[in-house]
């Protein structure tokens, strides 16, 4: 899959369809979007792109509303790459970018610089400046230059009774239902980070972990205790116990947030490594202990209570 932006010269070699949005998390919804996009464009013999914006949106119209995101760019061009995707266009979204109207964005970006044929967007497709423009608008200005586009009917979720979208997701995370967040996403929802030195309190009772410096612009699953899977340099996913929270038997309400991960019967240093840290199943909510000796007697329980669900 290749990357590219405005400053690349574009040599894709065959016209392109073109996908437009954040894509964050590249959920169900996104995935049903780019299966449709990869099978018009096997039909016609074009290139499968994406148009992704280089950071969200909000951070320049609405920074006071800016969301927590579900993938960083390269989590999410990892995530496109294997949905199919042939060509990720970067999009620089800055206040000038934000003001462009919708035709200018059309005209020079969609169909000038990627030379798309086809533009296809879920119905609650919007672009341009104040989202001005949507599926309808867009169908007109391809009107004039010969770009078909194409509205595809929105993914629903039959427990969630709504469409598939990030924003349910966001709030399925922070109310720790991981088990809704994974069945939304198609796949366990996964956090990465590099392995950090930390203050090695897990090891001094007999429960050593990775602790994982997620960026804070990741959303998180509420604190509490998981089930789920370490995955390091080497590829091999690793059974594990794994905290989100602040720690309260140690420290007051001030704790830094972390995520660590106890990965069951392993022994090694994970120190420096880029870690991903997939989630599976809330195990209990994080509590304060009277002392070391219940929190390692309730450690010892969430640690087969973690290896019996990923058995």
């Amino acid at each position: 899959m290749k990357i590219l932006n405005r400053d690349d010269a574009v040599e894709l070699g065959r016209p392109a369809a073109v996908a437009i949005g954040v894509f964050d998390g590249v959920h169900l919804g996104h995935q049903h979007l780019l299966g449709e996009l990869r099978r018009i464009a096997d039909e016609e013999g074009l290139l499968t792109v994406a148009v992704v914006p280089d950071r969200h949106p909000s951070t320049i119209v609405q920074p006071d509303e800016l969301p927590r995101l579900l993938t960083d760019l390269p989590q999410r061009f990892d995530l496109l790459e294997a949905e199919g995707v042939d060509v990720v266009y970067v999009l620089r979204f800055d206040e000038e970018q934000s003001l462009q109207p919708a035709e200018a964005f059309v005209r020079e970006v969609v169909v000038g610089h990627i030379g798309a044929r086809v533009q296809l967007g879920g119905e609650d497709f919007h672009f341009g400046h104040r989202r001005k423009g949507d599926t309808a608008a867009m169908a007109s200005i391809g009107a004039k230059l010969d770009l078909k586009v194409i509205s595809i009917p929105l993914l629903h979720d039959s427990d969630l009774g709504a469409p598939i979208s990030a924003g349910a997701i966001r709030r399925a995370l922070a109310a720790g239902d991981v088990a809704t967040a994974n069945r939304l996403l198609g796949r366990p929802y996964e956090v990465r980070g590099i392995v950090e030195h930390g203050d090695a309190r897990g090891r001094t009772i007999g429960f050593p972990t990775a602790n994982v410096a997620v960026p804070g612009a990741i959303a998180l699953p509420s604190d509490g205790v998981y089930a789920g899977w370490y995955v390091g340099r080497d590829g091999e996913a690793h059974a594990s116990a794994i905290n989100i929270g602040r720690r309260p038997t140690f420290y007051d309400e001030n704790g830094l947030l972390l995520v660590e991960a106890h990965l069951i019967d392993f022994d090694g240093d994970l120190y420096g490594e880029h870690a991903r840290v997939q989630v599976i199943q809330r195990l209990r909510e994080e509590v304060r202990f009277s002392g070391v000796d219940a929190l390692a007697e309730q450690l010892r329980s969430d640690v087969e209570h973690a290896r019996s669900v990923l058995s």
